[in-house]
C-alpha cells in the first residue's frame, strides 16, 4: 500500500479523511485555494512520482468550484508523473443533464466527462450516476459503486413490518425493485410529470397497494425535497401509514431541509456523498457513511481485485 496515495479538493475533505482511515493510510498532502482574483491553484506537497493517485472530489455546492478544482487537481498529478491517476467521484454533478430532451440544449454530462479524462484521469470511481448511461461518456474505465447496500442494512435493522418500497419515480424503478427484493418487500411507484426547467413536479398516479402499509420512498438524490414532499402527501393520500425515505446523494439545496422539517415523512436516511453541514442535520435526517464502501473499493482497484464483488 505505500504505492497508494488518496487526496482531497475542498469539496468534501471529511469523506477523504475517513475513506484514508479506513485503508490506514494517511491523507495525501497538497495545497488547493483560491486567489482574490478567483483563480484556483493547486500545488501537490509529496512525491507521486509512478504512484496510484486517488483524487477524492464530488462535484457538488459549489459546484463550479468543486468541478475546476478537480480538472486542475487532475492535471497536477499529470505533470508530476503520477503512474495512474483515479477520479473519485461520490457525487457527480451535471449526471441530470444527460440527454437532449429539448430543442438546442446541451449533454452537459458528457462534456464534464470530457473534460476529466481530457484533464488527467486515467479511470473514475463513482456512486449511483443519475443514469447509467453516463459510464458510456467515458472513455476510460469507469468503477460506478451503489449505496443501496448499506441503505437497506439500515432499514433491514429497523424491522419495519408492513413495509412497501415506493419509486419516486419510473427512472428509479430498477434500483427501486432491488432494494424491495432485498427488504422482501413489495413494490410501488409514482408516475410524476416534470415542469420545464423549474425543477417543479405534478405527481400523478401511485401505481401499486400501499393502503396501510408503511411505505419507503427510493429516490438517486433529494434536491430541493419537492418530489419528495409530494410523494409522502400522495402515499399518505393513498392510505398509507407512515412514510420514510431514503436517497444516496443529500444535495439539499434552497428549501429542502425547511420542506423536510414541515413534512410528514418519519424519517430521511441519505449517504455522506455529499457533506451535509450541521444547519441542515435534522433529527429525522440521518446520515450513513460511504467511506468503507469507497476506501475498499479503493483498496481492490489499487490491488488488481474485481470491484464488482463487493456487491455479489
Amino acid at each position: 500500500m505505500d504505492e497508494l496515495k488518496v487526496f482531497s479538493g475542498n469539496a468534501h475533505p471529511a469523506l477523504a479523511k475517513a475513506v484514508c482511515d479506513y485503508l490506514g493510510i494517511p491523507l495525501g498532502k497538497a495545497e488547493v485555494f483560491e486567489f482574490s482574483n478567483e483563480n484556483i491553484f493547486v500545488r501537490i506537497l509529496e512525491n507521486v512520482r509512478q504512484r496510484d493517485v486517488f483524487v477524492i472530489q464530488p462535484i457538488c455546492s459549489p459546484v463550479n468550484k468543486s468541478l475546476v478544482e478537480l480538472l486542475i487537481m487532475l492535471d497536477a498529478f499529470r505533470r508530476a508523473s503520477a503512474g495512474r491517476i483515479t477520479a473519485v467521484i461520490p457525487y457527480y454533478g451535471y449526471g441530470r443533464t444527460d440527454k437532449k430532451d429539448q430543442p438546442r440544449v446541451p449533454i452537459t454530462a458528457r462534456l464534464v466527462a470530457d473534460l476529466i479524462t481530457t484533464a488527467g484521469a486515467n479511470r473514475v470511481l463513482t456512486v449511483d450516476l443519475h443514469a447509467p448511461q453516463i459510464q458510456g461518456f467515458f472513455t476510460i474505465p469507469v468503477d460506478e459503486l451503489t449505496a443501496l447496500f448499506i441503505l437497506s442494512q439500515y432499514f433491514e435493522k429497523k424491522k419495519l413490518e408492513n413495509l412497501v418500497v415506493v419509486a419516486t419515480d419510473i427512472g428509479i424503478s430498477k434500483r427501486a425493485r432491488d432494494l424491495a427484493a432485498r427488504l422482501n418487500a413489495p413494490l410501488a411507484i409514482i408516475e410524476k410529470r416534470r415542469l420545464g426547467n423549474s425543477g417543479a413536479t405534478v405527481t400523478l398516479n401511485v401505481i401499486g397497494e400501499v393502503e396501510g402499509m408503511r411505505a419507503l420512498t427510493v429516490d438517486d438524490e433529494i434536491d430541493t425535497a419537492s418530489s419528495l414532499v409530494q410523494a409522502v402527501n400522495a402515499l399518505l393520500e393513498h392510505g398509507a401509514s407512515e412514510v420514510y425515505a431514503c436517497c444516496t446523494h443529500p444535495v439539499l439545496s434552497g428549501p429542502a431541509v425547511e420542506r423536510i422539517a414541515t413534512s410528514p415523512v418519519k424519517e430521511v436516511v441519505v449517504t455522506d456523498t455529499i457533506p451535509v453541514p450541521p444547519q441542515k442535520k435534522l433529527d429525522k435526517i440521518t446520515v450513513l457513511s460511504m467511506a468503507s464502501i469507497i476506501g475498499e473499493a479503493i483498496r481492490r482497484i489499487h490491488t488488481g481485485l474485481s470491484v464488482g464483488a463487493m456487491f455479489e
